[in-house]
């Protein structure tokens, strides 16, 4: 089946259909164009979307812990893989698909116009070996005619007696002359004839054939063209299918990944205090000042006293506990955590001393390249002066020193805490005890107030600036209203303190005012402060004190 044997005389109509041809192909790469952008749109909209789904990290303590947000934020990151893979299917028809068609449609305006020029180029040349040869015939024709006048002419002279001889002599030369050019046209017109014919059989049996069959190629190479641009463009979806299927797979194991008891436990251990539940509040009996002899100490000092009563009986086991289950107190936050709940703060110190010891481990690799540097100097003076590594070296040893300082000081108020969590119960040594007052703390247990600022370094003073001893000049002593017994040696260095070993019972003549401080009374009549959380309190029932 060949256009040039079948379409011979279908010039125009081949025009028009590789005219549509080409439409055609113009119209299905606008088709993938608009495909393209809405897979780029697509891939924005979805990266636009995880952008604003996903979490701003500005610290540590923002980062997901429970399993929930962890699978999520898991999901929005195989959301943006998948998006990019929308890019990827995008690019792929761009540039496979797109930019294809559109260099092949250039390149087929130009053959098939190149083509069709040719056709009417032959045309044309057929069409003037036509008119030659019509032209000759007419020529050929009108000859003949004159010839049969002539000829009629001569025979009515040549049969007329009144015609003189000379008239019949020139009637037969101008038939001779008519009969001469009627045979040199006809010998023309058959030479033209045979040559149109010629290139007639020509045009119709080989230029024609010949350009029919560029155009029929071209507009088979043109549907080859759409048939591989229709696989490519599902070529292009297909080879990200795996990707795209191993990001639903992420998604699947993410929902798969979620663990409620896991998440229960983190809230657990995200607010967890370290408290025990506070105990019961006991009877409190105001009416007891009325009974109470004179032997207790006067009237007056009972009034006095008794209006300084403190509602908190629990001294030194419930003090500064209290703000867990109403308002939490405000303030600054400390650098020993220990505005926080005990377990909360083992967590925030165990968490940087973690992170001092991985900046000591730098600092030391530092410190060790830097000697071995030096060494190789000191072999080799020309690769350097080790002299130049000093001011480095010091400044690695002093940062070493001030890290072991820090770790030093954490893991003392680490100690610090975990002796308090470990509960009461728990009985240290005197030196571990003395090591940490040295540092500065209240308490081994690391005692809270109702006021998160307040770190009890010495002893409170006392309203109007009073020392301790101008109190302690009072001739009339302070009644017992209860008494305590050491449950930590305390050495009592600074003044107005009062010193007493594990295991001593003391008089307690004053309850903790909320600063962590107890004013007690040795049975020498020795009075002083002492720590709140280093003693086990007991009010006596009949004795309410200031």
């Amino acid at each position: 089946m060949s256009w040039g044997t079948e379409l011979w005389d279908q010039f125009d109509s081949l025009d028009k259909h590789t005219q549509w041809g080409i439409d055609f192909l113009e119209r299905y790469a606008k088709f993938v164009k608009e495909r393209i952008e809405i897979e780029q749109n697509y891939a924005k909209q979805l990266r636009n979307l995880v952008k604003k789904y996903c979490p701003k990290r500005s610290s540590k303590d923002e980062e997901p812990r429970f399993t929930s947000c962890i699978a999520f934020f898991n999901i929005l990151n195989e959301l943006n893989d998948y998006a990019g893979q929308r890019e990827v299917v995008a690019e792929e028809m761009a540039h496979r698909v797109y930019g294809e068609l559109m260099r092949y449609a250039h390149d087929l305006k130009t053959e098939r116009k190149m083509h069709l020029q040719e056709g009417r180029k032959a045309q044309q040349y057929l069409d003037m070996c036509w008119k030659q040869m019509d032209n000759s015939k007419k020529k050929f024709e009108r000859e003949c005619r004159e010839a049969e006048k002539a000829q009629q002419s001569y025979e009515r002279l040549d049969n007329d007696t009144n015609a003189t001889k000379a008239d019949v002599e020139k009637a037969k030369q101008q038939l001779n002359l008519r009969t001469h050019m009627a045979d040199e046209n006809k010998n023309e017109y058959a030479a033209q004839l045979q040559n149109f014919n010629g290139e007639q059989h020509k045009h119709f049996y080989v230029v024609i054939p010949q350009i029919y069959k560029q155009l029929q190629e071209m507009d088979e190479r043109r549907t080859i063209k759409l048939s591989e641009c229709y696989r490519g463009f599902a070529d292009s979806e297909r080879k990200v299918i795996p990707i795209i299927s191993k990001c639903l797979e992420g998604m699947i194991l993410a929902a798969k990944s979620v663990d409620e008891r896991r998440d229960s436990q983190m809230v657990v251990d995200s607010f967890k205090s370290g408290f025990e539940p506070p105990g019961d509040f006991p009877f409190e009996d105001y009416s007891q000042h009325i009974y109470r002899t004179i032997s207790d100490g006067t009237i007056s000092a009972s009034k006095q006293e008794s209006g300084k009563v403190d509602a908190k009986t629990t001294v030194g086991k419930a003090k500064g506990k209290l703000w867990l289950f109403g308002k939490k107190p405000k303030g600054p936050a400390l650098e020993d955590f220990s505005h926080l709940p005990p377990e909360q703060r083992r967590k925030k110190l165990q968490q940087r001393i973690d992170e001092l010891n991985r900046e000591l481990q730098k600092e030391s690799d530092q410190k060790d390249a830097l000697n071995k540097m030096k060494d190789v100097y000191e072999k080799n003076p020309q690769m350097g002066d080790p002299g130049s590594l000093q001011p480095k070296l010091a400044e690695t040893m002093n940062n070493i020193d001030r890290l072991r300082m820090e770790i030093h000081k954490n893991e003392a108020w680490l100690s610090e805490v975990e002796g308090k969590t470990g509960g009461r119960g728990d009985r240290r040594h005197s030196s571990d005890i003395n090591h940490l007052v040295t540092q500065g703390r209240e308490s081994p247990e690391g005692s809270y107030t109702d006021d998160a600022n307040q770190e009890v370094r010495g002893p409170p003073q006392q309203h109007g600036h009073h020392e301790f001893d101008d109190e302690f000049e009072d001739d009339d002593p302070l009644p017992a209203i209860g008494h305590c017994k050491a449950i930590y040696p305390f050495d009592g260095h600074n003044e107005g303190t009062l010193a007493m070993k594990e295991g001593e019972v003391l008089y307690i003549i004053e309850e903790d005012k909320g600063d962590g401080w107890t004013r007690a009374r040795r049975q020498n009549g020795e009075e002083g402060y002492v720590p709140t959380s280093y003693i086990d309190v007991t009010l006596e029932k009949n004795s309410k004190g200031s």
